[in-house]
């Protein structure tokens, strides 16, 4: 990574359980660059994603949202257009969206859909699927609430999913943000997580948090100091 990383990781105490306040911190401390960096947590669970009855996924609302600007486009007709486009979606329309999109464009963050629609939308799985676009009833991308979702979007939510080896990553803010905005985003999205427990997962349930800037390194975070949850 470069001479001035190394230095900033000298400054890590590796042993240490950071709260998140104190993470942001160091991080804002040792940070070399000039712009304003993301902060992302990675969340160690004790599941096996292969099998079925232990995936853990949902969304969460940030209550002080990511602090990226987020381009959300809206699968609908008629009523439900003019809804999406009053609710502030940047890009809205049926058919017309969907050969766009079969012809390469994908110049957006997030997707909606009305459920009347999810037939149509349903031939871009191969293209939206891999790169977590497609609209899905249990993140609430499929909906005939359609002012709800695209404020929700716009306003923070986050859609979260365990991968291999049982991690959850999650974007929670911008290095900029206040470090107690931050520790409550964290600590929103870990009392969603705690909710999605699935009922086979044995043993402890959280295991290790570690928090880090887009060119900082990872923190290990004090769970105690963001959950009163002993899972």
């Amino acid at each position: 990574m470069g001479k001035k990383y190394d230095e900033a990781v000298k400054k890590i105490d590796r042993l240490k359980e950071y709260s998140v306040e104190e993470a942001i911190a160091l991080l804002k401390e040792i940070s070399f660059v000039k712009f304003d960096q993301s902060l992302d947590i990675a969340l160690n669970l004790g599941v096996d994603p292969r099998k079925s009855d232990q995936m853990v996924r949902g969304f969460v609302v940030l209550p002080h949202g990511t602090g990226k600007t987020v381009r959300v486009l809206v699968f609908a007709k008629g009523e439900k257009e003019k809804e999406a486009r009053d609710a502030g979606a940047d890009f809205v329309g049926a058919e017309d969206m969907i050969e766009k999109i079969q012809k390469g464009w994908l110049d957006f963050d997030k997707a909606v859909a009305t459920p009347d629609l999810m037939g149509a939308v349903g031939k871009l799985g191969k293209l939206l699927g891999p790169r977590g676009l497609m609209p899905n009833p249990k993140t609430g991308t499929v909906t005939f609430d359609i002012t709800r979702a695209v404020k929700e979007i716009k306003a923070g939510k986050v859609d979260y999913r365990v991968e291999k080896g049982g991690i959850v990553h999650m974007p929670v803010g911008k290095l900029s943000f206040k470090p107690e905005s931050i520790a409550d985003n964290v600590k929103t999205a870990l009392d969603s997580i705690i909710k999605a427990k699935p009922s086979t997962s044995r043993g402890r349930y959280l295991r290790r948090l570690v928090i880090s800037s887009t060119m900082g390194p990872g923190l290990k975070i004090d769970l105690g100091s963001v959950t009163a949850s002993k899972i």
